[in-house]
């Protein structure tokens, strides 16, 4: 094996590739020609002495030998980060790239602002924020935080936990005025519900009573939506009655634009957690990042603090 030929490039080019089985995907993430990174992968092939992936029409998968040599590399290309941080803040702040992933509605109204106001105070830090409510593989998509609401399934993350993102039952004034004020639980299955697509058991509202009670109440209606800026936009326009996460709807309701229903009744809230790949969480920038979003989001309305002991 000729060493000299076993740059960090390559070994970026076939871990890339190695986490998301595509050389197409990974020529478009590093912005290189797909003839580029298969090159890449051949020379180092060439320099280590064995395949380090087989390739098909459709997939490219590890070999036995290319497994083990992945687990090396990433803990490579990890130091080398590393080693990098460590150098540039001997002469100023943290720089670099994070790439953060967030519920879509969350990050319009929220996050978006949140990272510009990190940005401004660690300039040399460049964010990749992608906003999408797919649960997705943060290492196969090169992600380094996501910001999750909702149970967790994946136990292999680091996991901080934010907090509890409270909901209220709204609607606006014009429809509340031509259709009527609930007035009980039961009420609202003579209503217009707007639905949200994604979430499953949507057709079925439960609401907790501040006094104690649990009431489950049909919940239908002629709209449903995918997304949760389409269904605040949906609430504004007298569409229907909805469960909304404060966070959404606050500024509505302080502005007169919605209203709540039924107020001694809530919805269960919902988890919000923010997960680190476990290899990138001691990375300057990506710990400052995480601590700076963790803190302003405790500061929203509506998110309550994470109890000892609870998820």
């Amino acid at each position: 094996m000729d060493r000299s030929d076993v740059t960090l490039e390559r070994m970026r080019s076939f871990v890339r590739v190695a986490e998301r089985g595509s050389l197409s995907a990974v020529a478009r993430e590093l912005g290189h020609g797909q003839s580029t990174v298969t090159r890449h992968i051949r020379e180092l092939e060439q320099a280590v002495g064995v395949p380090l992936l087989t390739r098909t029409t459709r997939s490219v998968r590890m070999t036995e030998e290319g497994r083990r040599y992945y687990a090396d590399c990433v803990q490579i290309l990890r130091l080398v980060e590393q080693a990098g941080d460590e150098a540039r803040s001997t002469r100023g702040g943290p720089a670099g790239t994070v790439r953060v992933s967030c519920t879509a509605a969350f990050g319009v109204l929220h996050v978006s602002r949140f990272i510009f106001a990190f940005q401004d105070r660690y300039p040399d830090v460049a964010v990749d924020l992608s906003l999408t409510d797919e649960r997705i593989d943060l290492v196969r998509e090169g992600v380094d935080v996501a910001l999750r609401l909702g149970p967790l399934t994946d136990s292999s993350m680091k996991l901080k936990r934010l907090g509890q993102s409270g909901r209220v039952l709204v609607a606006a004034p014009d429809y509340l005025a031509t259709r009527g004020r609930p007035t009980r639980p039961q009420d609202l299955a003579n209503h217009e519900g707007v639905r949200m697509s994604n979430i499953a058991g949507s057709d079925v509202l439960v609401l907790h009573g501040r006094r104690g009670g649990r009431h489950v109440v049909p919940f239908a209606g002629r709209l449903r939506v995918d997304h949760g800026l389409a269904a605040r936009e949906a609430l504004a326009a007298g569409r229907g009655i909805a469960p909304a996460h404060l966070w959404l709807v606050g500024d509505l309701v302080a502005a007169g634009r919605l209203e709540l229903v039924l107020p001694d009744y809530a919805p269960p809230s919902v988890p919000l957690n923010m997960l680190i790949v476990p290899d990138r969480s001691g990375i300057a920038r990506v710990r400052l990042l995480v601590d700076f979003l963790a803190k302003e989001i405790a500061r929203l309305p509506g998110i309550e603090k994470p109890q000892p002991g609870k998820k």
